[in-house]
């Protein structure tokens, strides 16, 4: 059996009559210093996921901008934050259908994506080829179609204005395909990497 120490008489007896071995002593919930910068820090873990090795924080740097604004906990508490949320990214990266594929994650109002896909409608009996405009907000999914009869400067416009009209606001910034942009504008885009190169390889001689 094991000791209990010294404890009051009725608590022994109370421990006996129960049948208890080992008293089980309720640990009071006392919330991390970290708690209030748990946010803070896995935005800054995020977007350093987006830079080169060299760019990236080290746990050091973090507590030490942590400490700037109000921090007063240990390394050690961050170092163990930073290494567990990386452990549970390498496992999502692991245990994912293909194993190679790491969902990107993004801020509110940081991106949308854009993109084209054709399908077919009947309109007035007849069938027609339709081009469907695409845009995604990056965080949120939510998502706006709209159907046309071309792909145009118009079109590609007049999707993106009333996209930001239903999302009531323009996101920072627009991740696009380069066959989503209209033949007109991708051959335009190519001569002007066309002449660019030109000209770097006349400045060149």
């Amino acid at each position: 059996m094991t000791a209990i120490g010294s404890k009051e008489p009725r608590t022994i007896k109370k421990y006996l009559r129960e049948g208890i071995v080992e008293p089980a002593f309720q640990t009071p919930d006392r919330p991390s210093k970290l708690a209030p910068y748990a946010k803070q820090l896995t935005a800054w873990l995020v977007s350093d996921q987006r830079k080169s090795r060299k760019e990236r924080r080290t746990a050091k740097l973090m507590h030490a901008d942590l400490v700037k604004l109000g921090y007063d906990g240990s390394y050690e508490r961050v170092a163990a934050f930073v290494r567990e949320w990386k452990g549970e990214r390498q496992r999502a990266y692991h245990t994912t259908d293909r194993g190679v594929f790491v969902p990107l994650v993004f801020q509110p109002g940081e991106a949308f994506q854009f993109d084209w896909s054709e399908d077919w409608a009947y309109v007035g009996g007849e069938r027609i080829k339709l081009q469907v405009a695409h845009v995604k907000l990056s965080h949120s999914r939510a998502f706006l179609v709209r159907a046309y009869l071309l792909q145009t400067h118009e079109m590609l416009f007049d999707a993106h204005w009333h996209a930001f009209r239903v999302f009531e606001g323009v996101p920072s910034r627009g991740i696009y395909d380069s066959e989503a942009w209209p033949p007109r504008v991708r051959g335009q885009a190519e001569r002007r990497r066309r002449s660019t190169r030109s000209d770097l390889a006349r400045s060149a001689m």
